[in-house]
């Protein structure tokens, strides 16, 4: 992925490179790779980071995506491995509820997330200090209206970093 960590500076783009592993949650897996195919995550706004916790995105910047993909629910995988530090899961409301967003565990302390069953799909596997320096927005995102406005909401918050492109390398 091509993330803006500072959007005052679009030309400097630096990358998190994930390995996605079907045999982890070969739903999640498969629902991630379709978005990417999808360019669901191009000019998507990173807009909950957690320092020692998570860093989450997913809600894109066209609304039209998010009818098509985020309100298009998917059945959980078991949890085959821990949400460890590096691991990348998709967020949930409750039970069959993924939809497209995602979120990187920062610390190995999300091992905790696990028995609420989020099934880790990939691990950063290069940019990991990228994921930690992303902006750390300090007012509440709704996310509800975010869905409806998709990037037009997310001008409230113009300092929020930012995936550029994602891809399959």
């Amino acid at each position: 992925m091509q993330v803006v960590v500072d959007p005052s500076k679009p030309e400097d783009v630096e990358e998190i490179a994930l390995t996605v592993h079907k045999e982890w949650a070969p739903l999640g897996a498969q629902r991630f790779l379709d978005l990417i195919d999808a360019k669901y995550y191009d000019d998507c706004r990173i807009y909950r980071v957690i320092p020692g916790f998570i860093c989450q995105w997913g809600i894109p910047a066209d609304p039209a995506q998010y009818s098509k993909w985020g309100d298009n629910k998917i059945k959980d995988d078991p949890v085959k491995i821990s949400n460890t530090a590096g691991k990348m899961s998709f967020a949930t409301s409750g039970p069959d509820a993924r939809g497209s967003q995602v979120f990187i565990n920062y610390d190995d302390s999300c091992a905790q997330l696990d028995s609420q069953g989020f099934s880790p799909f990939a691990e950063v596997t290069r940019g990991m200090d990228v994921a930690k320096k992303l902006y750390e927005e300090k007012g509440k995102v709704d996310q509800a209206e975010a869905k409806v406005e998709g990037n037009k909401y997310f001008k409230k918050w113009p300092n929020l970093s930012y995936i550029k492109s994602a891809k399959r390398a």
